[in-house]
């Protein structure tokens, strides 16, 4: 058996994976995540990745919050990715779904996981650090 290819996963690919509007890369995505399944790759999910698909699925795409919430809950929750920072990946999308950005929404999971609290002027992210 040949060795696992390691891989870091582009937006483009979970946009394509998730959207399917071109059908040929949604196909090929598919594949791609059928193979890590398989255990013949090795998926690297990089938060950076989560944050701009999110931004593209919902300013290009036009997609809700709670359905982006909803599918990246499922999507990062799969043990055969290698997500990065999961702790804080799987854990700020209550956040993101009540209209905290991305970023907002990582630093509040990141900061309940680690017990630490954020250094920030904006009085609604300090609100809801004291809150959570």
């Amino acid at each position: 058996m040949g060795q696992k290819i390691t891989e870091i996963v582009d937006t483009n690919v979970i946009v394509r994976f998730f959207v399917g509007d071109q059908e040929g890369q949604q196909r090929q995505a598919k594949d791609w995540f059928k193979q890590a399944q398989e255990g013949k790759r090795k998926l690297i999910i990089k938060p950076l990745v989560v944050a701009e698909s999110c931004f593209v699925l919902e300013s290009f795409y036009k997609k809700e919050r709670k359905e982006i919430a909803r599918v990246f809950e499922v999507f990062l929750s799969q043990k055969w990715l290698v997500v990065e920072n999961s702790q804080a990946l799987t854990g700020l999308w209550p956040w993101y779904r009540k209209g905290f950005h991305f970023v907002d929404s990582f630093l509040l999971a990141t900061a309940s996981a680690e017990k630490v609290k954020i250094l920030s002027f904006d009085k609604k992210l300090s609100k809801e650090q004291l809150t959570s």
